[in-house]
């Protein structure tokens, strides 16, 4: 790509529609004074080709067979191992198809991105390899990863394990699903309103979005950069201690941001005599809340006095409000992001050409999207028209959401809540008259006690707590800053007491 400078013509143009009156001397002037950036953005393009574009020739992949994919959670297969030794040797990995993965084809969801080949790992890729894991493929996403259900991905419908036919949630449906299923060891998820935990809890796992900024987004597509996480899917809290401790902390010499890291699995085991737990209320008995997931839940949060922990229930009202600020956050972040090509700015990752590539070509036909999607983008251009006003009033609003959840963090070291107020729902069918209303639903449905805790920023995670009609039900566990090693040493407590299908 060629920078050019703006003729006259096109600068008297510019200045039309920013309401500048400017008068013709004024345009020769300011089109001189312009010339220097020219100079600048040639020395961009000239320095960025001085790095050669890194080797994929030793990364094989194939699609998968139809017979050896049949929940649709499999976009491709590969077998990608850098040593055999470290702390997950020995484990397989999925990761989901919005984290970059090199010279591995990804589509984030959507069928106008095939063919789009990433030139970098993601970091938290590096991460795993380092540690002796092996990479077993890509999981299917959800369009764009903009939907809490498990049928919008352009590849088809991903099948709960437990129950096909049945949504694994999601936008981490494929992860979920691999994971559950024993197709792998371990999956990578990102989680921008709860699409870690969501599909976790639907699939009957352990879905972990750790404190803001704990593990590095660089390699994964950004919606919004204040509101995105990268996060492990296992079906142990021991497994899911393991892959956190290896990809938690940023060592990239880009970011400036300082995170606390800890051994999670060395909290394993301790006991939780002392510790105080508070179910808030405020997650329970919602609108489209179900009474046997609040009963299951409950059930769950007074096993815990059983174990030598208290538990009270305490009311934090902003916790409902937090849905609205969620909803401008994202609404006007993932516009603005798109109309940069998937860019987005204040992103402090590495930056992949080949993936604004693909996006500048895929924003030119939107029609393939599925019903949320378009609601999301048509809501998105509307609200060009507020200047960003909602954005900054969510903005100003999630350090009160965030305060009051430090509040009760004053007394307790554990909130609690479902995860997810239904049990899985059956999966749309494709071109019945109420896959729509279903798409819709579970896309934003799913959302309501877990989008919170993006906007504030706190460690959260979902574990089994039971069946019900067999159907899993996920409890979720909301720690202080960097105090994941609380919810780990609460999570496997609970595990080890009770096998969490016969609760």
């Amino acid at each position: 790509m060629n920078f050019a400078l703006p003729t006259k013509e096109q600068l008297t143009q510019y200045a039309r529609a920013l309401n500048l009156h400017l008068e013709s001397q004024e345009i020769d002037l300011l089109h001189e004074y312009l010339e220097p950036f020219a100079e600048g953005y040639a020395s961009l393009e000239a320095s960025e080709r001085k790095y050669a574009p890194i080797d994929c020739a030793d990364r094989i992949y194939r699609l998968p067979a139809d017979e050896e994919n049949l929940l649709g959670a499999w976009r491709v297969k590969t077998s990608i191992k850098r040593r055999n030794h470290g702390s997950l040797d020995g484990s397989t990995v999925v990761i989901k198809d919005n984290i970059l993965l090199r010279g591995v084809p990804m589509s984030n969801g959507a069928a106008a991105l095939e063919g789009l080949i990433p030139e970098y790992d993601a970091h938290v890729v590096t991460r795993m390899l380092d540690a002796g894991a092996e990479i077993k493929g890509k999981s299917t996403c959800e369009y764009l990863c903009l939907s809490g259900g498990s049928g919008t991905a352009s590849s088809g419908v991903v099948q709960n394990p437990r129950r096909p036919g049945y949504s694994t949630g999601g936008s981490s449906s494929g992860s979920a699903a691999l994971v559950v299923a024993g197709e792998v060891d371990m999956g990578l998820g990102t989680d921008q309103g709860g699409s870690v935990r969501i599909p976790a809890s639907w699939t009957g796992a352990c879905g972990m979005k750790g404190t803001r900024g704990l593990v590095s987004y660089s390699g994964a597509v950004p919606m919004e950069s204040s509101i995105d996480y990268i996060g492990p899917i296992t079906r142990t809290v021991r497994d899911n201690a393991r892959c956190l401790e290896v990809i938690a902390g940023d060592d990239l010499p880009q970011t400036s941001q300082s995170v606390t890291t800890g051994s999670y699995t060395a909290a394993l085991g301790e006991p939780i005599d002392g510790m105080r737990i508070a179910v808030v209320q405020e997650g329970f008995h919602q609108a489209s809340s179900e009474a046997d997931v609040d009963s299951c839940v409950m059930d769950a949060a007074a096993d815990f006095r059983s174990l030598g922990a208290s538990v009270d229930a305490i009311s934090i009202p902003e916790h409902l409000e937090g849905i609205a600020m969620w909803s401008a956050i994202v609404s006007d972040g993932f516009h603005q992001t798109l109309k940069m090509s998937g860019v987005g700015y204040n992103y402090d990752g590495v930056y992949s050409q080949n993936f604004r590539q693909a996006m500048e070509r895929f924003a030119e036909d939107l029609s393939e999207a599925p019903v949320n999607a378009k609601l999301l983008f048509l809501l998105g251009k509307h609200l060009e028209k507020y200047k960003g006003h909602y954005y900054a009033v969510a903005k100003n609003l999630a350090h009160h959401l965030r305060a009051a959840y430090d509040k009760a963090f004053e007394h307790y070291d554990l909130l609690v809540m479902p995860t997810t107020v239904q049990k899985p729902q059956p999966n749309p069918i494709p071109g019945t008259t109420d896959a729509t209303d279903i798409i819709v639903a579970q896309a934003f449905g799913n959302i309501l006690n877990t989008c919170q805790f993006n906007v504030s920023g706190h460690p959260a995670m979902s574990v089994p707590c039971g069946l019900r009609d067999g159907l899993p039900i996920g409890m979720m566990l909301v720690g202080r800053y960097y105090d994941e090693a609380a919810i780990y040493r609460a999570a496997y407590s609970f595990e080890q007491s009770t096998p969490w299908e016969g609760r």
